[in-house]
């Protein structure tokens, strides 16, 4: 009975006085039944006149019993100006407030209290506030965590993302997701933006724990996610196998939405022409045409995860309070991408878009040196990478200085093009980074990465030369990734390490090494041999060497540069996706994928046969044109970018002598013809032509 009493008697909290358990609110309840003493987390870390001066197994969470006694005596003479009560410990920071409150009484109050910096808590009428611009909102728009539709007004309860005008919260919806998500995976749900978004929800009194994320913590955690969606959720599915039935490559394919990832259909369900053309639920469409913008809100799961590092936010100014960090919190395991959401890539590369404003950018471009007129434009004080990008062609040699509307994503391709040639890579197919001395020291990496990321943001096209190796260096960090004998492009020290391998004794192996000697010494990777499996770890550290750690500035750089529109992020993010189009090329464009991706317009049945029929011709290799030749003639690029084209290809037919390509509205004008050899003579004989022209004029730059 003792005992009973006792514990009813250290079930409130020395501050507030309360017996509430509730995390959410007032943070983990600790009950010390040796010091006779229970407390909030939060009553205690926000209270005015305690600091940590002990370790974190200290006293309660660092902070001292008999700090805490000394403050709870200090607020035994303070009145609460909510409840009256005395014990009130946390006062309003602003100049000359008087007001002191208990926590509780202060959430009531809507109060601020900022878990960062020094603790500070505001009262009702001095707490921060957020100023926006007047918005033109007239509806009311969603939660992007509920979903529940809320008046687009900053207030205590609604906050507004600081990186995404459409994205509002519920002030409770945020807390719970800080919570869950801890300061590694804390960010905006629309834009995936973490050190802006963090900053600002600090400000406005979100506590976000530095901890591992909840999910990562449970066992199994993401099984279901693991599993793709198969079933048709369409009002009438059509299939006579049933909702479950899905066949890859046919019409019977079930594809999820692309916003959601929770719904699907089969794709003669919904009349979609291939799996490449995106879909949305009804619940989703409901949901963006509400909203008024392109930023959909979006359902997620679970809040988007990424591996980062602690927020600086939270260590702006040395404070004697620190929020508890879990054990093992800053160690974070970087191979845990099995975990990740699995994403269609078009979807991620259209997310990234969304950066894009409506501000736009002229680059002037030389076709004949495309490299550096590119380098200077993007060097350019006033160029931004999420303006949107315009090109003017001009020509070196053109003494009026003539200008020519440019193709942006020609440009872009053009500009890929080039850097898979460039000295910055070697390798023949899959490429690493090169060691080049002069590159490095003009920022040449860093230029290259920069240029990759914004090719991407803004629809270019995918890389595709990336080796396995280093796309691991990216996503995991070098110190996890084994490079191959594939990564190997220099002829020497490939023999090296073959004769290595090939060593079936400890004398040839030492033999080898006497040999090598000077270039062992120099790389650091001399050794005792032992025993015959030493060599294993010799070719080891040579692999690593010259793969890996002699080009470590190099890495750096370039990674530096792919930070640019937050790409990279979204690489480690998202590494299956990407691995896709960074490590290997486009698919072989086909007949049926020109006709599915050009819109027709204008076209009588018979230009239309000949155009179906010239493209068929073409695959079957009976015209001396390709059907890459064809794309890049009617828009600058050789493959299909990851997201797709905007606009939209089209074709029409024109009483005209010859087809014509405009890049820049990747539009395909065809001649009408009366018959249908006409019709490819015409079309082979331009087609060639005008790409034999540009290869010439822009051959001497290619590689060099």
């Amino acid at each position: 009975m003792k005992i009973n009493q006792v514990t009813h008697g250290l079930s409130a909290c020395v501050f507030c006085r309360k017996n509430d358990d509730c995390p959410n609110k007032y943070g983990e309840k600790k009950i010390n039944e040796k010091w006779n003493l229970t407390v909030h987390y939060y009553c205690l870390l926000m209270s005015s006149g305690i600091w940590q001066r002990g370790k974190e197994e200290e006293g309660v969470y660092g902070f001292l019993i008999e700090d805490i006694r000394k403050e709870v005596n200090r607020a035994s003479k303070l009145k609460c100006c909510v409840c009256k009560k005395s014990g009130a410990s946390i006062g309003c920071v602003a100049p000359r407030c008087k007001r002191s409150y208990h926590f509780p009484c202060g959430l009531q109050r809507e109060c601020i209290f900022q878990f960062t910096g020094n603790f500070a808590s505001f009262c009702w009428n001095h707490r921060p506030v957020q100023i926006i611009t007047p918005n033109n909102y007239r509806e009311s728009l969603p939660c992007t965590i509920c979903l529940e539709f809320i008046e687009p007004i900053p207030t205590y309860s609604i906050l507004r993302s600081p990186c995404c005008k459409n994205a509002w919260f519920h002030r409770d919806c945020l807390q719970v997701q800080a919570i869950n998500a801890g300061v590694f995976f804390f960010r905006c749900t629309v834009c995936n933006n973490s050190d802006i978004f963090q900053k600002e929800m600090l400000r406005m009194g979100i506590h976000i724990p530095e901890k591992d994320a909840s999910w990562e913590l449970e066992e199994n955690a993401y099984q279901e996610l693991l599993q793709h969606y198969e079933h048709c959720d369409v009002r009438r599915c059509r299939c006579k196998e049933g909702r479950d039935y899905n066949v890859p490559n046919s019409k019977w394919e079930i594809k999820r939405c692309q916003s959601c990832g929770s719904s699907g259909t089969h794709l003669a369900c919904s009349s979609l022409r291939s799996w490449e053309q995106n879909w949305e639920c009804l619940d989703c469409r409901g949901i963006t045409y509400n909203s008024g913008g392109f930023q959909k809100a979006k359902k997620h799961t679970l809040p988007n995860t990424n591996n980062v590092g602690i927020n600086d936010c939270l260590l702006e100014e040395s404070s004697p309070k620190l929020p508890r960090q879990s054990p093992g919190a800053q160690q974070k395991d970087l191979l845990r991408q099995g975990n990740k959401f699995r994403r269609d890539i078009s979807t991620i590369i259209i997310e990234l878009g969304f950066q894009i404003t409506k501000k736009t950018k002229r680059l002037y471009i030389n076709k004949a040196d495309i490299w550096n007129s590119a380098l200077n434009g993007f060097r350019n004080q006033k160029f931004n990478p999420s303006y949107t990008i315009e090109v003017a062609y001009v020509n070196e040699n053109d003494n009026f200085g003539t200008e020519h509307p440019g193709s942006k994503q020609e440009f872009l391709s053009l500009l890929m093009q080039h850097l898979e040639n460039s000295p910055l890579f070697e390798g023949s197919l899959s490429k690493n980074l090169s060691l080049n001395s002069q590159a490095l020291k003009e920022n040449h990496y860093y230029e290259a990465g920069k240029m990759l990321a914004i090719s991407l943001a803004h629809g270019g096209p995918s890389p595709g030369f990336f080796s396995k190796t280093l796309f691991n260096c990216l996503v995991f960090g070098p110190e996890n990734t084994f490079p191959t004998l594939d990564d190997v492009s220099d002829f020497d020290v490939a023999q090296i390490l073959i004769r290595i391998n090939s060593a079936t004794n400890v004398a040839d192996l030492n033999s080898i090494m006497n040999e090598c000697y000077n270039y062992l010494e120099l790389i650091g990777c001399l050794r005792i041999i032992t025993s015959l499996s030493d060599k294993y770890l010799l070719a080891k550290d040579i692999l690593a060497y010259h793969v890996i750690k002699r080009v470590q500035a190099p890495f750096e750089s370039f990674k530096q540069g792919l930070k640019t529109l937050g790409v990279l992020e979204k690489i480690q993010t998202y590494p299956e996706a990407f691995y896709s189009i960074f490590c290997h090329k486009p698919e072989n464009l086909s007949a049926k994928m020109l006709r599915d991706l050009f819109t027709v317009h204008t076209c009588d049945a018979q230009s239309l046969g000949f155009w179906n029929s010239y493209l068929q011709a073409v695959e079957d290799g009976k015209s001396a044109t390709t059907l890459e030749d064809i794309l890049i003639f009617a828009t600058g690029c050789n493959s299909i970018p990851p997201a797709g084209f905007k606009p939209t290809p089209s074709v029409e037919c024109l009483h005209m002598d010859f087809p014509v390509g405009n890049k820049c509205n990747n539009c395909l004008a065809l001649p009408i013809t009366n018959t249908y050899k006409e019709f490819q003579e015409k079309m082979d004989f331009s087609i060639r032509n005008t790409l034999r022209l540009e290869k010439e004029e822009s051959s001497h730059y290619i590689g060099h």
